[in-house]
């Protein structure tokens, strides 16, 4: 972390503090790297006069107040030398300022614990050599006081301002958490929006799993997850490669299962037969109390909670418009016209019950239209939206595609460090994550209703899919598969994004506008951008 400190500020607020951290092949890398070192740790580490070395050595200064594992140290006679194994190259001039800082305070602490030791090494793997570091004066001050530096830091309550233009973010792990180029563009101190680094990748290796198949059992074997029927695998998934695993019906997980999925940050959200989101398991969550108290302060201030709220519903009200435009051809002017004044009306809303009343009047033009978007409409006919229970198949599809849209949101902010269950717009209530129903707005027709036109309008779905009794309709099994396959397939479409100008997919701008929020929140951006498709 000292490393980290010298390194950026930022960085080490994030990783530290707010207790973030995000894989990376670098960091994969730099954990293959460290697999000669990390061993089990020598049990004696006295002072020895002879010639040879300990690995994995962990020791603390009072005096500092710092502790280090240190990698390697080596001792000839009355001298000992700590050698720090890096995955990267060294630099132009020798080792990095940052990794100095660190081999030098793995010195100090080996000379409070009785060894003589006057310099370090450092072992840069890229470039294959090792470069010495002489423990002198000027660098034992600028370690002294970069501890001193991040001690100071841990008082803050809210991070350092990310580096501006600075190379150091292209290879960073958190960049994608951080988002330095988007916060010092929305906060006015940076590059211009559509000049924006897209400094992390435009889709994720991890994926979510699905399982729906009643009375399968998923259990953990080495680095998979088994699922089995009837005692026979079926199935194994990498757990490297998910993101989360989503539960419907009468399946059974293992405790193991759980246990590593809670300790590797990977939810297992649960649902009804159906499709009804009820539950969820995590691990720890999120270090970052300070956001879920300014959540909590800002959701107790009218005022604050209403200019987050107009932004949901104006980005929701010009998203349907759009979709509108796009899919129906019978579409009147008229109703683009009124939506488009309802749009601008939500950003001018007095009240949280004047936008509501707005948030009503749109969504009764946009599904009063709905159908128009619809190629097989005798197939599927749909009149208005209806829900609890869902009356008719295209409703039941919309039911659906919204609680895929809504766990995901629930997962996306639980891994920022928001509690999902106080919102800015949804009045919070017992058992109702109104946060995600907040964020999930903007998204609900370019992700759910596109889902949904998609699976109606290829055919992938047909009206014997369905089942319909005393007035409510459900979905059979092969049309949850579809739906969920379409609903993934949206969410993997790259786009460029309207704002800053990248490419990146659907499932990345999620995440983006949740640390968005946060970063709003925080004081971070001067407005909260909610997010518009062109």
């Amino acid at each position: 972390m000292l490393n980290e400190f010298v390194y950026c500020k930022r960085l080490f607020y994030l990783e530290w503090i707010n207790g973030e951290f995000e894989e990376s092949p670098d960091t994969i890398e730099g954990d293959i790297v460290h697999r000669n070192v990390d061993v089990e740790p020598s049990k004696d580490t006295t002072p020895n006069y002879g010639v040879g070395k300990f690995k994995s050595i962990t020791l603390s200064s009072t005096k500092l107040g710092i502790i280090s594992k240190i990698d390697m140290m080596e001792y000839d006679g009355g001298v000992v030398t700590p050698v720090e194994y890096k995955k990267g190259a060294a630099s132009k001039v020798g080792a990095w300022d940052n990794d100095r800082v660190q081999v030098c305070a793995q010195a100090l602490i080996l000379r409070d614990n009785g060894f003589m030791c006057d310099r370090g090494e450092i072992y840069y793997d890229s470039s294959k050599k090792r470069i010495s570091v002489d423990i002198d004066e000027p660098l034992i001050k600028e370690t002294v006081s970069a501890v001193k530096g991040a001690r100071m830091l841990l008082k803050r309550t809210s991070a350092p301002a990310p580096l501006v233009d600075s190379s150091k973010c292209f290879k960073c792990s958190l960049a994608g958490i951080c988002l330095p180029d988007e916060v010092t563009s929305l906060s006015g101190k940076g590059r211009a929006k559509q000049d924006v680094r897209r400094l992390f990748p435009i889709n994720d290796d991890r994926l979510p799993v699905y399982v729906q198949d009643q009375g399968l059992y998923i259990t953990k074997a080495g680095e998979n997850l088994t699922v089995s029927k009837g005692g026979k695998p079926v199935k194994r998934i990498l757990l490297m490669e998910t993101s989360s695993v989503s539960i419907f019906g009468n399946i059974q997980i293992s405790t193991q299962a759980i246990r590593e999925l809670c300790r590797r940050g990977i939810t297992v959200s649960y649902f009804t037969y159906g499709g009804w989101f009820y539950g969820i398991t995590t691990g720890t969550e999120s270090k970052n109390i300070e956001l879920r108290r300014v959540q909590f302060k800002v959701a107790g201030e009218p005022a604050e909670s209403l200019k987050i709220a107009r932004r949901f519903i104006h980005g929701k009200i010009v998203n349907d418009r759009t979709l509108l435009r796009r899919n129906n051809p019978s579409v009147t002017a008229d109703a683009l016209r009124m939506l488009n004044d309802l749009g601008k009306r939500s950003l001018k809303a007095k009240s949280l019950n004047e936008l509501l009343g707005i948030e009503g009047e749109a969504g009764r033009i946009y599904f009063s239209n709905f159908s128009g978007m619809l190629k097989a409409r005798e197939e599927f006919d749909f009149n208005s939206r209806n829900r609890r229970p869902p009356t008719d198949p295209v409703n039941a599809l919309l039911s659906f595609a919204y609680a895929l849209l809504v766990n995901l949101e629930v997962v996306t902010l639980l891994r920022v460090g928001f509690d999902p269950y106080m919102g800015f717009l949804h009045q919070s209530k017992y058992g109702k994550p109104a946060l995600a129903l907040d964020l999930m707005e903007e998204f609900r027709p370019l992700i759910a209703d596109s889902a949904v036109i998609e699976l109606i309008n290829n055919g992938i779905v047909k009206r014997t899919d369905f089942i319909i009794r005393s007035g409510s309709c459900a979905l059979l099994p092969d049309a949850r598969k579809s739906t969920i396959d379409a609903f993934e397939r949206r969410l993997e479409t790259p786009i460029i994004h309207p704002v800053f100008g990248y490419r990146v997919i659907y499932r990345r701008i999620i995440e983006i506008q949740a640390r968005l929020l946060a970063r709003y929140i925080m004081g971070e951006i001067r407005e909260y951008p909610e997010f518009r498709t062109r």
